[in-house]
């Protein structure tokens, strides 16, 4: 996976940390990425506060781009929050993806009005296989 880091040093330790922390969400998540990028930006300039923004985009075959960021006082302050809806955003979507897999189709409803009523309505449940 390609990770691309803007607006930090290149002698940075975040850097490190960007890597591994960005590894454990995308474990997680069971997605194979390609490319991630992760940029940090000061919102205001000089002038202080909470004002440091991380955006992470990652980029996942067969899916839209999924984009995440957060903003906070200090740079690493940002990316935990930015990690963490960018985590949160690939759960909903997989359970979005779930959800319209086990949802039935019209073609399976309208078969199903059409069966005799001594029939089951439903087929029996297949079990399914966990691969380890």
């Amino acid at each position: 996976m390609t990770i691309v880091m803007e607006g930090i040093a290149l002698d940075d330790p975040l850097r490190a940390l960007i890597e591994g922390k960005l590894a454990g969400v995308l474990r997680r998540s069971r997605g194979r990425a390609t490319s991630a990028r992760v940029a940090f930006t000061d919102e205001n300039g000089p002038k202080g506060g909470v004002d440091t923004r991380c955006a992470v985009t990652v980029d996942i075959p067969g899916r839209p781009a999924i984009h995440a960021n957060a903003q906070a006082e200090n740079p690493r302050l940002a990316l935990d929050g930015a990690l963490a809806a960018l985590e949160r955003e690939l759960i909903r979507e997989r359970q979005r993806r779930r959800d319209a897999a086990r949802r039935p189709k019209k073609y399976f409803v309208a078969h199903q009005g059409m069966l005799p009523e001594g029939e089951p309505a439903l087929p029996r449940p297949r079990r399914r296989r966990r691969s380890a």
